[in-house]
Order: structure tokens, then C-alpha cells, then sequence
């Protein structure tokens, strides 16, 4: 496959690679073909914090194993760093500050000198202040350097018969809460135990997001009836009620990539 062939030929001129490992269908096209590549030369690295969704950690474990990688499960302390839990609008800059961070501090124990992440082409052109923290830590993106967008990447995860190839997107469970709304464990809690009943009970792209007493849902189009039909509603609600929530909102424009970013125009710019 075409696609496969130019990723590959990214990683070609390596030795040694860690791949900073989401569990997600990019970063783990990127895993795959550098293990294909690199042999034993590649290892994972997963950050660990409350911001993951555990499901999330579970699979990232799972498909590292599969591929017979080397894989480092590392504590991440993203809500201690300064400027993090008060959610500016670049967030995101915080937290891949500190998974690059410790990407690179393993990657130089381990003698290795290159970090690699997950990043296609698509992501270029979204609110993505991540980006800032990878170039600074000398991350390189191997999708982008070989023009991958993602369906490409979907595509080519799905040939190379990799199970998570049509898998949404999950981004870190921070992402749930309004920028300016101080992010704490007790409202990431909230979010992540009302998405994992979503994840049981079978819908495939979901959000909840945090306003203050409201839990606002957001599900696809295509499976709205069933958020509505009585088998789920009531226990969604019921889940809502209990992790603290007052009120339950499903929300009718269905979801979005990054709906809270809607909310960007009406901030004031970083300093």
C-alpha cells in the first residue's frame, strides 16, 4: 500500500524510536509500521493520569502487547503543572509539555534520540496548541512528514488489519470541561464514569460535557434514537444524577470534533 510504503520510509533512516502512545488509530499506525521497520528499536511510552479514561490506558496496554512492543506505562502529573487545572484556551500546551517531557527523559535513558507522536496532517489546521509543546521538545510527526490525513491513516490501519483502524477519536478527559473552568478531579471523575456507562452500553462517538449542574451529551446523529429510546435514557440519567450532576441535556447538534472551541471567539487571546 502506497500510503504504508511512505510512512515506512519515514521511519527508515532511524535506529531507535519511542513513540509517545495514545492507544488511538494514529499513533498506533505509527507504532505498527516502526515496529515493522525498526524491530525491537521502537518502544511505547503511555502517560498515565486522571485525565485518561481508563478503557482508554486498557487499550493502549492491549494493543502494545499485540505488537510485541516494548511498552512504558509512566505517571503523568499534568494537573500539577502551573497554569493547567485553570483550563486556558491553550490547555492542550501544558499537557503535551509534560508528556513530551517525559517522553524525552525516558528516550535519553534509554539512548534514544528520536520521539515520535501520532500527529496527521488534518490535525494541522484545528485549535491545537500541542503542536507549540512538540516542536519545542523536537517531537516529530512521521504521519505528516509522509502527507497521511487521517482517512489515509484509517485506510491504512484497516489493511494492515489493525482492529482500532475505525476506532473515534478520544481526546483527554480535560477536553470535557469549558476553557476558563478549573479542571479538578472531582469534574473529571464525573465525566469519565458517565462516558464509560456510554462505552457499555454500546454507542461508539460520544462526549460529556461539564457545565457547572448540567451534563450536556453529545452523541452522532445516528445514534441519538437510542440515547432517547427508554432501554438507555434512564440509566444515563440515572448515572448523571448520581456522579453529581443536576440536570441532563442531550445536546441537538449532535457531536462535534472540539465543540468547545466554539467558545474561543468570545475569549480573550493568550498572553
Amino acid at each position: 500500500m502506497e500510503t504504508i510504503e511512505r510512512l515506512s520510509g519515514v521511519l527508515g533512516g532511524l535506529d531507535r524510536a519511542l513513540v509517545a502512545f495514545s492507544g488511538g488509530v494514529d499513533s498506533t499506525l505509527v507504532l505498527k509500521v516502526a515496529r515493522d521497520r525498526l524491530g525491537d528499536g521502537v518502544v511505547a511510552l503511555t502517560a498515565v493520569s486522571p485525565t485518561l479514561p481508563a478503557e482508554e490506558y486498557e487499550d493502549a496496554r492491549r494493543l502494545a502487547a499485540e505488537l510485541g512492543v516494548r511498552h512504558l506505562l509512566v505517571p503523568s502529573h499534568e494537573m500539577e503543572v502551573e497554569g493547567f487545572r485553570a483550563n486556558p484556551s491553550n490547555r492542550c500546551y501544558f499537557c503535551k509539555s509534560e508528556l513530551y517531557g517525559l517522553c524525552r527523559e525516558r528516550a535519553a535513558e534509554l539512548g534514544i534520540g528520536t520521539v515520535l507522536d501520532g500527529v496527521n496532517v488534518d490535525d494541522l489546521g484545528d485549535h491545537r496548541p500541542g503542536l507549540r509543546a512538540a516542536e519545542e521538545g523536537g517531537v516529530r510527526h512521521p504521519l505528516v512528514e509522509a502527507g497521511l490525513v487521517k482517512a489515509d491513516v484509517r485506510a491504512a490501519a484497516r489493511h494492515l488489519g489493525l482492529d482500532v483502524w475505525d476506532k473515534p477519536a478520544f481526546a483527554c478527559l480535560s477536553s470535557r470541561i469549558p476553557y476558563g473552568t478549573e479542571i479538578t478531579l472531582p469534574r473529571l471523575r464525573m465525566v469519565g464514569e458517565v462516558e464509560s456507562l456510554l462505552r457499555h452500553l454500546g454507542f461508539r462517538t460520544f462526549r460529556v460535557r461539564h457545565h457547572g449542574d448540567v451534563a450536556r451529551i453529545e452523541v452522532a446523529a445516528d445514534e441519538m434514537p437510542r440515547l432517547l429510546d427508554e432501554a438507555h435514557r434512564g440509566g444515563v440519567v440515572a448515572r448523571c444524577l448520581e456522579v453529581g450532576f443536576t440536570y441532563v441535556a442531550m445536546d441537538l447538534q449532535g457531536y462535534r470534533q472540539g465543540s468547545l472551541n466554539q467558545t474561543l471567539r468570545v475569549l480573550p487571546p493568550e498572553r
